[in-house]
């Protein structure tokens, strides 16, 4: 099994590669092991000590409990894996403040960590939005979690695909063609109809184009994977994919012992 990349996005948090010689089923163990395995920090427990604002207690915890934290997984430890034994201890558990009184939107930015490392991802994420003489006072506690038990431990989205290819014979209307091709797969080079080879892993108009023209046949490949992976920010591409593998190790070695 080999992988390739095909494209990263940074700025984005997004990363397309290439899984040549394998099959769906390790694929989607993968994708699997990622959105439901791979802890993260999230907002867990809420002292709210003052809220006057237009949210009610339970939206406001909501809205707080879905921005991400950016994770530092060396530090940290999942509650029961901890050696407090799950009483909650600075290894185990990430404290955080929210006070503000001031007139206008209040955002992540606003909240203090008592770790710099782990704060909110994104600083210009609205929470609330305060009127005169409104305020909020808020006690947060984040802990490790896994995507299973809630969707707002899940590091990111991934999804995966055959390997397409694409080729294109003598086409009956090349500019009816490049026309219909909205995600720029299909380009009109003078009077030939060409193929942007960079766009086709992410397409999902292939099998319209082929349905347009005869002349353009789509194969996939079952045994190479596209797998697409975006993080909200909690953690990097590069640390999702690894903490994926260390899991997905863990868990054959225990199967091992089993058998």
């Amino acid at each position: 099994m080999k992988l390739e990349k095909i494209k990263e996005e940074r700025k984005n948090n997004r990363i397309i590669f290439l899984i040549k010689g394998t099959d769906e089923i390790f694929a989607n163990t993968l994708r699997r092991l990622i959105i439901e395995e791979v802890p993260t920090l999230a907002i867990e427990d809420l002292e709210i000590k003052e809220n006057n604002s237009a949210l009610y207690d339970e939206m406001l915890g909501l809205r707080l409990g879905l921005i991400p934290i950016k994770t530092d997984l060396k530090s940290y430890e999942l509650k029961e894996n901890c050696k407090c034994g799950g009483e909650g201890c600075a290894r185990c558990e990430l404290k955080m403040t929210l006070k503000a009184g001031r007139n206008g939107y209040i955002y992540a930015e606003d909240a203090q960590s008592t770790d710099s490392k782990c704060t909110f991802q994104y600083p210009k994420m609205p929470i609330v939005k305060l009127l005169a003489r409104q305020k909020v006072d808020l006690n947060m506690t984040a802990v490790l979690g896994k995507g299973k038990d809630h969707i707002k431990w899940s590091p990111g989205i991934a999804f995966y695909k055959y390997e397409p290819t694409v080729k294109i014979g003598k086409v009956k209307d090349a500019q009816m063609l490049a026309n219909k091709s909205t995600d720029g797969v299909l380009k009109l080079k003078g009077n030939k109809l060409e193929l942007d080879q960079e766009k086709v892993y992410e397409s999902e108009l292939l099998d319209y184009y082929a349905e347009l023209d005869s002349e353009i046949k789509v194969e996939y490949n079952p045994e190479n994977i596209v797998f697409f992976l975006e993080s909200w920010g909690q953690l990097s591409n590069k640390e999702i994919l690894n903490k994926a593998g260390e899991i997905l190790i863990e868990k054959v070695e225990e199967l091992e012992k089993q058998i």
